[in-house]
């Protein structure tokens, strides 16, 4: 029995050793069009150990709100983040404006350029879809809209939308060539060679598009990943994947 004792309590320590070595674990709620660049900067990062659960801005800001185990949040739409204020799971004073991005116009790999006239719009689409983010809910959608009411093309165009959960599912119905036409950001089309770049929408055009950031836990580990985000390191991991950053602490 003293020997089960003492071989129980070397586990015990080797265990609780093992625990006080392992790394951090920061939890990143974050917009879907962020993926490719968050993980370029997460194996950056030589600090906690990054998990990124990627999605729609409004399905991750409300599965914030409910209680979903996040450390920091990053939304495509200040609206979200606002909203996210309001229910009071923000970490006080940690909100900040992290990146900007552009809209574009795209169509499959090799599609021509196209002047994003109503005539021309139509006559590209054909019997297909215009493919966008929830026009309602999805950043990028509420974005696209804008734009097409500014642009007086919504009466004509909104008949003929494939409204997708994110903006990435917009990005891969494009790229499979199973949409003409799509809004997506800049940094998407960036991201896959499977599409093509049709026309800049003007950026005046819509809402100006900022990623806010956020703590939603009070973990160190979270306060030192947000700090690194909003860095030159990652600043230039960003660019890189064609996002703008925004207030870059030096």
């Amino acid at each position: 029995m003293k020997v089960l004792c003492h071989t129980l309590l070397a586990l015990v320590l080797l265990t609780g050793a093992a625990l006080a070595d392992a790394p951090a674990r920061v939890t990143v709620f974050a917009a879907a069009s962020l993926r490719d660049a968050l993980d370029a900067v997460a194996e950056s990062y030589d600090g906690a150990r990054i998990v990124a659960s990627y999605g729609g801005s409004a399905a991750m800001a409300r599965q914030v709100a409910q209680g979903a185990p996040a450390d920091l949040v990053i939304l495509a739409n200040p609206q979200w983040m606002d909203w996210l204020e309001g229910q009071g799971v923000l970490m006080p004073d940690s909100r900040r404006d992290l990146l900007g991005n552009r809209l574009v116009l795209i169509g499959p790999a090799g599609a021509a350029p196209l002047d994003a006239s109503e005539q021309a719009m139509l006559a590209r689409l054909g019997d297909g879809r215009l493919a966008l983010g929830q026009v309602n809910a999805v950043p990028a959608g509420i974005y696209a809209r804008a734009w097409l009411e500014s642009a007086g093309l919504w009466p004509a165009l909104a008949p003929h939308l494939a409204e997708t959960e994110n903006v990435r599912a917009a990005l891969a119905l494009v790229s499979r060539g199973e949409a003409p036409l799509g809004v997506v950001y800049a940094s998407d089309a960036q991201a896959d060679p499977g599409v093509s770049v049709l026309y800049d929408i003007p950026a005046d055009s819509h809402p100006p598009i900022t990623y806010p950031a956020a703590q939603v836990s009070d973990s160190p580990a979270a306060a030192a990943l947000l700090a690194y985000l909003s860095g030159p390191q990652a600043a230039v991991i960003f660019a890189a994947h064609g996002f703008t950053p925004l207030g870059v602490a030096q």
